[in-house]
């Protein structure tokens, strides 16, 4: 079943790009294989998938000592404080900073491990209480307090679109923060790349695509609908 889902998922990857003039290799594909249990994580990797998103700081240590292939982990969900210790030093790319406090925690825990850790800003673009990340415009000061920790590297932006059952309502969001993007990299601050935007999930990522995001969340379009009685 994952490999027909992926075979189905790159091609509608591979369209997106066609349609909006870009590579192919400009968009990384991430599995989201939260709830997922670790038969499916290895069918998965056997289909030739490498980058893989969490939400949940428990679920990521359980799984990344559990795989044995060379693959890429994201933490994607909300990070507390108190857990950064627990995975600084084992994921590529944390996407969801959406403080100083936390950025802080991660450049101390990254200092100890002596690594520097590459974060992306949450920002919440469709200003939904019910959502974390930080609201656009207050994105360009957030990072420049967090552009002077030594131990964390902004790479780029990350959003959750507001849920939808028709993708196209979401452009409007994922154009604000590709030009957000563009605005922020046009400032050049030391410290602070905007090569990655994170955005676009398995009901939305052609559109996401197609307005500029080099990172794309597909969890149900991989694996098929979430268990959360879950066993690894």
């Amino acid at each position: 079943m994952i490999k027909e889902n992926l075979k189905d998922v790159e091609k509608r990857i591979e369209d997106a790009c066609l349609r909006s003039g870009r590579k192919r290799e400009e968009v990384t594909l991430i599995a989201v294989s939260k709830t997922k249990p670790l038969a499916m994580i290895e069918e998965a990797i056997e289909a030739g998938l490498t980058e893989f998103g969490e939400n949940k700081v428990q679920e990521l240590t359980e799984k990344i000592p559990a795989v044995k292939e060379e693959i890429r982990w994201h933490m994607i969900g909300h990070l507390q404080r108190n857990k950064v210790k627990y995975i600084v030093d084992q994921v590529c790319l944390i996407h969801s900073v959406d403080s100083y406090r936390l950025a802080e925690q991660i450049n101390i825990e990254a200092e100890k491990k002596g690594i520097v850790c590459n974060i992306l800003i949450e920002v919440n673009i469709g200003d939904e209480d019910s959502k974390f990340g930080v609201k656009p415009e207050e994105v360009e000061a957030l990072i420049r307090e967090i552009a002077v920790l030594s131990h964390v590297s902004v790479r780029g932006l990350m959003c959750v679109a507001p849920y939808t059952e028709i993708a196209e309502e979401n452009r409007k969001y994922f154009k604000q923060m590709k030009q957000l993007s563009v605005d922020i990299n046009e400032k050049n601050i030391d410290n602070v790349y905007m090569d990655k935007l994170s955005m676009g999930m398995t009901g939305d990522f052609e559109v996401a695509i197609e307005e500029g995001a080099t990172l794309v969340r597909v969890g149900t379009g991989i694996f098929g609908e979430r268990n959360y009685n879950r066993g690894l």
